[in-house]
């Protein structure tokens, strides 16, 4: 991964006249890990953080549940949305990958506008960078009061989804080329405990905040298990929504019948419940096909600067989904499928 060392001033021989190597370690993590599959903290997912508007969302939330506590308060640019929290998706996953294979990290993040645009199935366009740019002002300026444990700590604490962000490049015509992102260090600790989430790479395409909310919560509380059971009351509560519990239910039983969820089906149970299940049973630990590490090592020769994992984990996925095949050979397999992924 490259991370440059600034240097200055040379001489004839190696290092003579040269000044001190002020700067030998960057102050913040350059995301280039390209393909890894997008990963989510696991107490967002849990708690009504993100605003489910499309508009400028000017309310304070409060929210109780058991002994965690937390009100999200607006700036004047509104609270940020479900869609803003691609940004912060796209920043923990590339964190992972860093810490996956081994890398330094740091919660101040630079990275490339167009890899984050793509990245989270944005559109490329001017638009598209004027709406990025609307997305982090409204995560800055959303401030949470909260008790909520990342890690190993509980302290109850005030902070702005993100600290700051600063654009360090730009194209003549204003569009923004690098930005530089500081993590609150309430994210960057769960990050560093790896308390956080896969998605599906389909979450992206989930075109409805509720439909994002909602598959969040599947995500967090069905995990591994065949399904859960949830109460329309609680989900409305969990999810952040502002509409009467009626309108609520009216919402989720248009998603029902458009089943637009990626890994999960949604049913209506009876007791005004909502059942979520699993589409295919997931790999148990240990089940599967086993890759040599000498496989894993020929990936990241073919595939510099991937998440070799996450492949790993996507390819086995795959074998998963399409029927479980008996496999001569699954490091063949493996490096044949990498070939088409890339």
């Amino acid at each position: 991964m490259a991370q440059g060392k600034g240097r200055a001033g040379g001489g004839p021989a190696r290092g003579a006249g040269r000044l001190p190597e002020r700067h030998p370690t960057p102050d913040f993590f350059l995301c280039d890990f390209p393909g890894v599959l997008p990963k989510d903290d696991m107490a967002s997912m849990e708690h009504p953080i993100f605003s489910l508007a499309t508009r400028p969302d000017l309310r304070v939330l409060r929210y109780l549940r058991g002994p965690v506590e937390i009100t999200v308060t607006p700036s004047v640019r509104g609270r940020a949305t479900l869609f803003d929290k691609d940004i912060l998706i796209y920043c923990i996953s590339q964190l992972m990958a860093a810490l996956n294979a081994g890398q330094p990290v740091s919660r101040t993040v630079s990275l490339r506008a167009h890899d984050l645009l793509v990245a989270t199935n944005r559109e490329t366009s001017g638009d598209g960078y004027r709406r990025l740019v609307e997305a982090f002002e409204r995560l800055a300026g959303t401030r949470i009061t909260t008790n909520i444990a990342t890690g190993e700590t509980v302290t109850t604490t005030g902070f702005g989804l993100i600290e700051s962000w600063r654009i360090v490049r730009e194209t003549r015509g204003g569009r923004m080329v690098q930005v530089v992102v500081t993590l609150s260090e309430w994210l960057y600790r769960a990050v560093l405990s790896k308390a956080v989430l896969t998605l599906s790479r389909d979450y992206f395409r989930l075109r409805k905040p509720l439909e994002r909310r909602v598959y969040e919560l599947a995500r967090k509380h069905c995990g591994r298990q065949p399904e859960w059971r949830v109460g329309m009351a609680v989900l409305a509560e969990k999810s952040g929504s502002a509409s009467p519990l009626r309108v609520f239910r009216r919402m989720i039983r248009d998603m029902i019948a458009a089943d637009p969820l990626p890994d999960y089906a949604l049913e209506e149970g009876p007791g005004d419940i909502l059942v979520v299940r699993r589409r295919s049973a997931p790999l148990a630990p240990g089940e599967g096909p086993h890759l040599r590490a000498a496989t894993l090592e020929e990936a990241r020769r073919r595939a510099p600067g991937w998440d070799v994992h996450a492949l790993e984990a996507e390819w086995r996925a795959v074998w998963a989904r399409t029927g479980r095949a008996p496999l001569r050979s699954p490091d063949a397999a493996f490096l044949g499928w990498l070939a088409k992924r890339l």
